[in-house]
């Protein structure tokens, strides 16, 4: 992930919201929906990538909010 993209993630059975590059969180609790909200504002807001993770520490989903430097063909 490149430095200020937000990561949404569990971690010890607690969803957080972290930009990469800072040493903790900016968001924690409630449940993985509220906080892939959180993230992904966080994310629009900054024009960054999103990554959702999933329970197990894997990529689930990536949304790009900024400018793509690998666009989708069509």
């Amino acid at each position: 992930m490149a430095k200020g993209d937000v990561s949404t993630y569990n971690d010890d059975g607690v969803w957080k919201s972290k930009v990469e590059g800072s040493s903790r969180a900016a968001h924690a609790g409630g449940t993985k929906a509220e906080q892939q909200a959180v993230g992904k504002k966080m994310a629009q807001e900054r024009g960054v990538e999103h990554t959702i993770r999933k329970l197990d520490g894997t990529v689930g989903e990536k949304n790009s909010y900024g400018n793509d430097p690998n666009p989708p063909r069509g």
